[in-house]
């Protein structure tokens, strides 16, 4: 008898134990996949056609050895970026662990702001796409958009 309440009571535990870490991981925002870029990029946020980079030259744009990052930590990556006439990109990274991600994105964020410094002589017009740019991590992963339409990266991303 002892037994049989004691395999009850034990999987009472179990089964409490696995409802709440699903409750939990639910409420967390999904991470971005790579399949973000081609996303907005498909919606319509860019006003230009884009290019694609690679992971080495994504990891050497966004100077991330200057935060203590090293180019295995940038497990994967989608980045597409003006070729010129515009600020306008988008880039998911993704990074060995959340930590990496967050310090990636004091990377990104003081990028786009050596972008705002370098054009807002050379190209004014570019500077509210530049201050409205959407820097976010989830996770291990982290996103930058800037688009000519905000409201379409609010879209994809969001719905």
């Amino acid at each position: 008898m002892k037994k049989l309440l004691h395999m009850t009571l034990v999987l009472a535990l179990l089964l409490g134990l696995s409802a709440c870490a699903k409750g939990g991981d639910n409420d967390a925002p999904p991470l971005y996949g790579t399949y973000h870029v081609a996303a907005l990029v498909e919606a319509g946020a860019f006003s230009e056609e884009l290019e694609e980079l690679d992971g080495d030259t994504a990891f050497m744009l966004y100077k991330l050895a200057d935060y203590d990052l090293e180019r295995e930590d940038l497990k994967d990556c989608a980045v597409q970026r003006s070729a010129g006439a515009t600020c306008e990109e988008a880039a998911v990274l993704v990074f060995t662990s959340a930590d990496k991600a967050k310090t990636a994105k004091g990377a990104l964020e003081d990028y786009v702001q050596g972008q705002i410094e370098a054009n807002t002589d050379y190209r004014p017009a570019e500077i509210p796409k530049l201050e409205e740019a959407l820097v976010d991590v989830r996770g291990e992963t982290l996103l930058l958009a800037v688009a000519n339409d905000r409201e379409a990266v609010e879209q994809t991303l969001n719905g």
